[in-house]
């Protein structure tokens, strides 16, 4: 996922993140300076829902507008585990049985 809110703010006009924070802040959304810094310089790796309504409330759009989907790099991780399931499932499967608790053995 990317994180789009600096494109978006900019299409409402909004140039700076200490004006996104005032327009948050008169939509009822308290964001500290750091917490707003992360929004708006990168991708931040949390996001309360309750806080992603709200800004999309301010910048009058969807969150779909501020999380745009990357399938090519879900498709590059995807190989990588393809290769490791199909050289697992060509290895014999050696099963070993338990011992300790007997509970788990047949009556004799």
């Amino acid at each position: 996922m990317r994180w789009n809110l600096r494109m978006k703010a900019a299409e409402r006009g909004i140039w700076k993140s200490a004006e996104m924070r005032r327009q948050l802040l008169e939509a009822g959304l308290e964001i500290s300076a750091g917490k707003m810094s992360a929004l708006w310089t990168g991708n931040p790796t949390t996001i309360r829902l309750d806080d992603l309504d709200v800004i999309c409330e301010v910048l009058d759009c969807d969150p779909t507008a501020l999380l745009i989907r990357e399938p090519d790099k879900v498709a590059a991780r995807r190989p990588r585990q393809e290769q490791a399931a199909s050289a697992a499932s060509d290895a014999p499967v050696i099963v070993t049985p338990r011992f300790g608790n007997r509970r788990t053995e047949p009556p004799l």
